[in-house]
């Protein structure tokens, strides 16, 4: 069994549903720290982070993830237990295995054999692992990031281990992000019997035409590498139940992915306006993920697509598609900053798994990338 594989099924023997890191930090810990990294916990609420770093001196290179995943499910949904690793048909099963305990693995075993070659890195070679990238995201990289950047914590490059391809292992590489806003509307009405309609207001019926408006509002052309902004219902709720009552309210839930030609403030503002024009009287909560990023390329860009070449043969397509990630904070230390990992098609479902080829392949890749960015 290879080293990489070894350790993702440790990992995913540990059940880390987010944000409980269960164990799985201090098992990286104690491998990088007999290694000779240096170690930090830094625990924020009920979530669990690690900093770790080798070297003193130089340009940093982190290489960040996260030990939580998902619930699992229905346990009948899977053909294994989810948190059994199993082997099958050239595949790792278990929750986490691509999202992102696979990458986790494959970034510990590049980085003992990084070490083992016994080449002093010209820099840094760090990590950043949290256990609140899939649930509220407060208290883990957003927090971590907070406290860099009071005691000045500098890194320069960043690979993020999101599982980022799409059909093989290096066809996409992530060097962005869309912003991600969400919207709870209440649209406000007169609840009433169905049958003296004259007497209420029906919110359904006034939300209707603004609902339009915002669905094929073109909200911008996109930017490359940035497709245009989507205005997306999500959910709407309206009514007791009864087919004869005029409802009071009805909510909706709406969510926007957007380009950096935008902002937050000024999305906020065009659909408040939209809804003041078609005459809604409404409430609006809005909640922001994050603001989209894009890298500028210093070198770590260049040097992952030439590693991804190298090992798999594939031109990586440059993308910012995808949802968000830790990314969205680790941009604001201002580090250039890459996402690559295995293929997405199995995250956040039944039976998720990786290959067992790619997890070999993503642990060279990031070793390679290692050495082009730490190795003069």
């Amino acid at each position: 069994m290879s080293a990489t594989l070894n350790l993702a099924r440790e990992l995913i023997a540990l059940p880390s549903v987010t944000p409980n890191d269960n164990g799985c930090q201090s098992l990286l810990a104690d491998r990088l720290h007999a290694k000779g990294f240096s170690l930090e916990s830094l625990p924020f609420g009920d979530v669990s982070n690690l900093w770790a770093f080798l070297g003193e001196s130089g340009p940093t290179l982190c290489f960040a993830g996260h030990t939580d995943v998902v619930p699992a499910g229905p346990l009948s949904d899977w053909v294994t237990d989810p948190f059994v690793p199993k082997e099958k048909n050239g595949f790792l099963y278990g929750r986490g295995s691509a999202d992102m305990k696979g990458s986790l693995a494959a970034m510990i075993i590049a980085a003992e054999r990084f070490v083992a070659k016994g080449i002093k890195p010209q820099g840094r070679l760090a990590f950043l692992i949290t256990s609140d990238e899939e649930g509220r995201a407060v208290d883990g990289i957003r927090r971590v990031v907070e406290l860099f950047l009071q005691r000045s914590e500098k890194i320069d490059y960043c690979v993020v281990g999101e599982p980022s391809c799409t059909e093989q292992l290096g066809d996409t590489l992530r060097i962005g992000r869309r912003g991600s806003l969400s919207g709870n509307l209440t649209v406000k009405g007169v609840g009433g019997h169905i049958a003296y309609w004259q007497r209420a207001d029906n919110p359904i019926h006034k939300a209707l035409p603004a609902l339009r408006r915002l669905t094929t509002e073109q909200w911008d052309h996109g930017d490359s590498p940035f497709p245009p902004t989507s205005f997306q219902i999500s959910n709407i709720h309206a009514g007791v139940g009864a087919n004869n009552v005029i409802p009071e309210t009805m909510t909706v839930e709406f969510n926007l992915r957007y380009s950096s030609l935008l902002t937050a403030k000024s999305i906020q503002k065009r659909v408040e306006a939209i809804l003041t024009a078609e005459g809604v009287e409404f409430d609006l909560d809005w909640h922001l993920s994050g603001e989209p990023y894009l890298t500028k390329s210093t070198g770590l860009i260049e040097h992952a697509e030439s590693a991804i070449m190298a090992v798999t043969g594939q031109q990586a397509e440059r993308s910012t598609g995808g949802g968000t990630s830790d990314g969205r904070f680790i941009a604001k230390l201002g580090c250039e900053i890459v996402e690559f990992g295995p293929c997405n098609g199995s995250i956040h479902k039944p039976n998720e798994r990786v290959s067992l080829i790619e997890l070999e392949q993503l642990t060279e890749i990031y070793e390679r990338i290692m050495t082009r960015l730490l190795v003069s």
